[in-house]
């Protein structure tokens, strides 16, 4: 029988003893064994600090993030491959979307994480603080990556979303992970990790798995190392508890299974919208993944009177639940993971329902369309009731892992608050009403005991990710039974893999050791306006010094008609008694205009666009006949993805300070601008360079890559030349319309076309025939068609012409494709 493998120090093994055997969970036959004898543990965790740890921590975040979202690409392009295993653990479709592609969607999420944070290894948080009353002696916080691996001890129930929300934040945060799947889903989880190791995506070390439940994972930890778990309350206690954990201080994360509860609001009477929904989310949270979630609803709180209401809605609803293989498209519910798992949902059930009825489904009875019930890890949905939640309080302590949940009555709001904090901690609870007093009730003071709490009603209905859908950028974890921690919630949860650290010194210095300009640090004056540089070359405390400008009444009044801002201040000084203005005052956008025009570089450069603004203070008014100069200093670079027809750029973040005559500071502003990055990719094909380019080309001369002789390549240029002189044009856009704004947008980046790509006017240009007699001819013919298309856009320079690829181009468009074009062939032949 096939042993599932481990990826652990660079290679894939098996444990050397037999192992236990895993079962399919529809069909009951067994997938394969899980062994991990053997395994050095103590080595497999240094390796990752080490091997992957070294490199992830010299990554900065926007390398981190590019990797995160090429991976999740990767992933997703391969996704099919993966329901077929998915289908073994029980799961339908849905439920399998929810986990392989839920999974691959918190690694997008992540990766866009990346915005967020400064273009360096390490983060930079919050505001600087003043420890001094000169400004001379000040503090700061940075966050850098720990030194440690994370370590996912995982439930059986999501294998790939479980690996992958965790996996994403401590990869984002510069941190590398062993991963441990529950052995019963462990082959699905292993067959994700094979791809995305496979993929050489992520560094050596970055990811190790292993498959199966290892007792002494904890015993060589340390402090720098992080530990996640997600399972039983019962056996994340053990874990938390662990000498090692405790000893070494290592923070650990528990997200333990809870009884969360949903509330029906009073309002929410049958008939309308939220009566409706409610029932329909009960009828989810209790049937999507067999019920086998963390975040099932397993309370039911509705009023007294409506239990009847809400027992026979919900009846009705899950007689259409149809059981069985979850291949089938008729069937809305699988199986549990193991008949090992349906005997402990029977046991939870028949504790629970020592205090409660069971009002729907049965223990006994199972009817299952495609499969046989009696192999397979089968359970019929069971919903209870129990008319006495505050004297019976199994219903609040004993959770059915399963698709079981329990109604119970409530008399007024604060009882339903009462019951639902009587679970002791949840990772969410939910309420349906459209009454916003009642849903401000509940969330107030019923928050202290959920990770989570969603308000259901008719207004959100259609784009609510519902009750049980943890997000990425949405804490997940919750207090006491579900365990008291925390994971994912956008940067929150990278930080919980980075060291924050208080840091104090000079302004100056601080700059230094941040990247971001401190108020009061020493200037570095710019040799040229700041405006004339490239992203790349534009450093933190790059400054100017403007010349002066004094306002004038006629500024002021001028300012006001302009804009319509004819406030007393401004515009009638007969109001200033009793006002804190003495004089006839300038606006204070005005100011920051004027400050713009002081310091703007007017010619066309690498500044392509003001990209808003972040701060503004005027800290004293400014009156007419005051003088004013500015210093503009950058204060942070921040990298941006550039996906439309623009180049590559990145925002700066310019700390603006206008001073007055008597250099007082008088106001402040933080101004961003979009900067061009510096295309370092291609040559410029200038006329001299084609010609020195051709005059290398011989009939000798053969391609690194591609068919192709040298006459067949100038041929084939010579050929996209007429097309962009407009000779020929019969001729289609061979790119889908759903894709062609994205490809036509690659010509405006600095990446190189790919190799091997086949040209889609082949057959029509017959690419493969020589029509000139010898290469010499070619490059006359070649240097002609080039002359042709640029004397077509020198008498039309408003024209556009097609491209098969692009589409529609404009004249700088056509010479963006030409600079790409050329550098391409003239590289392929080594003429560059």
């Amino acid at each position: 029988m096939k042993k599932i493998q481990h990826y652990v120090t660079g290679q894939w093994l098996e444990g050397k003893e037999e192992g236990t055997p895993i079962y399919d969970a529809i069909t009951g036959e067994i997938v394969s064994n899980v062994a991990i004898e053997g395994l050095d543990i103590p080595e497999i965790l240094q390796y990752g600090r080490t091997k992957g740890g070294e490199v992830l921590r010299k990554m900065t975040f926007q390398e981190r993030g590019n990797m995160l979202k090429k991976l999740a690409l990767y992933l997703t392009k391969r996704k099919n491959e993966f329901y077929e295993l998915s289908y073994r653990t029980g799961a339908t479709k849905v439920d399998s979307w929810i986990d392989i592609e839920g999974g691959f969607g918190n690694l997008f999420a992540n990766a866009s994480l990346r915005k967020l944070f400064p273009n360096q290894s390490y983060h930079v948080e919050g505001d600087p603080i003043d420890l001094s009353r000169g400004g001379r002696f000040m503090a700061h916080h940075i966050m850098v990556p720990k030194k440690g691996v994370a370590v996912h001890i995982n439930a059986f129930n999501f294998p790939v979303w479980g690996m992958l929300e965790k996996c994403a934040v401590n990869w984002m945060a510069g941190v590398p992970a062993v991963v441990l799947p529950a052995p019963s889903s462990s082959y699905l989880a292993e067959a994700v990790a094979r791809v995305i190791v496979d993929s050489g995506i992520l560094p050596e070390g970055a990811l190790q798995i292993i498959n199966g439940t290892v007792r002494n994972i904890l015993d060589t930890v340390e402090s720098q190392d992080v530990v996640t778990f997600t399972g039983s309350a019962a056996t994340g206690r053990i874990l938390k508890a662990h000498p090692r954990i405790i000893q070494e201080a290592v923070p650990f994360t528990m997200e333990a299974d809870s009884l969360n509860a949903s509330i029906l609001g009073e309002d929410a009477v049958p008939g309308t919208p939220e009566f409706d929904l409610f029932i329909k989310e009960v009828r989810k949270e209790m049937t999507v993944k067999a019920g086998q979630k963390c975040t099932a609803i397993r309370r039911i709180i509705v009023p007294e009177n409506l239990v009847e209401d809400v027992q026979i809605s919900l009846g009705k609803a899950l007689d259409k639940v149809t059981i069985g293989d979850p291949r089938l498209k008729e069937v809305r519910m699988g199986s549990l993971i193991s008949k090992q798992q349906v005997e402990a949902v029977r046991n939870s059930v028949q504790d629970i329902a020592k205090e409660a009825e069971i009002v729907y489904g049965s223990l006994d009875k199972i009817e299952t369309v495609g499969a046989d019930a009696k192999k397979g890890a089968f359970i019929s949905p069971i919903l209870l009731r129990a008319d006495n939640p505050f004297k019976n309080t199994a219903i609040h302590e004993r959770e059915a892992f399963g698709p079981v949940s329990t109604i119970m009555p409530y008399k007024n709001l604060n009882e339903a608050i009462t019951l639902a904090q009587m679970g002791k901690g949840s990772l969410v609870s939910s309420i349906a009403t459209n009454d916003d007093k009642i849903a401000k009730d509940y969330v107030v003071n019923a928050a202290s005991h959920h990770g989570r709490i969603l308000v259901i009603n008719r207004d959100s209905a259609k784009e609510s990710t519902g009750h049980g859908s943890p997000l990425p950028t949405l804490v997940h974890g919750g207090p006491g039974r579900a365990g008291g921690g925390e994971e994912m919630g956008g940067m929150r949860g990278v930080k919980h893999y980075l060291q924050r650290t208080a840091i104090q010194g000079s302004p100056t210095t601080l700059t230094e050791i941040t990247g971001i300009y401190q108020p009061n640090a020493k200037y570095k004056e710019a040799a040229q306006h700041p405006f004339k540089y490239h992203w790349e070359d534009i450093q933190p405390g790059m400054s100017l010094k403007t010349h002066k400008r004094t306002f004038t009444d006629t500024d002021i009044i001028n300012f006001a008609n302009l804009t319509w801002d004819h406030f007393y201040a401004h515009t009638d000084i007969t109001s200033l008694d009793g006002s804190i203005f003495e004089k006839r005052t300038a606006h204070g956008y005005f100011i920051i205009s004027a400050a713009a025009g002081l310091f703007v570089y007017p010619n066309k450069g690498p500044v392509s666009a003001n990209y808003g603004l972040e701060e503004c203070r005027f800290l004293r008014p400014l009156y007419h006949n005051d003088t004013v100069y500015v210093r503009l200093t950058c204060k942070q670079k921040v990298d941006r993805d550039v996906a439309n027809a623009e180049h590559p750029s990145g925002i700066v973040k310019w700390f603006v300070e206008v001073f007055d005559a008597e250099d007082e500071l008088v106001a402040i502003a933080t101004i961003l601008t979009m900067v061009q990055k510096k295309q370092e990719t291609f040559v410029e094909m200038t006329e001299s360079k084609i010609k020195e380019c051709l005059n290398k080309l011989t009939e000798d001369t053969k391609p690194e890559w591609g068919s192709m002789t040298a006459q067949h390549m100038l041929e084939h240029v010579e050929y996209t030349y007429r097309i962009a002189s407009g000779e020929i044009q019969d001729f289609g856009v061979t790119t889908p319309e759903k894709i062609l704004e994205k490809v036509h947008a690659t010509l405006y980046n600095y990446e190189k076309m790919p190799r091997g790509y086949d040209f889609p006017l082949a057959k029509e240009s017959e690419i493969e025939k020589l029509k000139h007699e010898n290469l010499d001819e070619a490059k006359q013919q070649f240097l002609e068609a080039r002359s042709e298309y640029l004397e077509y856009f020198k008498e039309n320079p408003s024209a556009t012409l097609k491209n098969a690829v692009f589409g529609d181009l404009n004249k700088y468009e056509w010479y963006l494709m030409e600079r790409k074009h050329l550098n391409h062939h003239f590289e392929q032949f080594g003429l560059l």
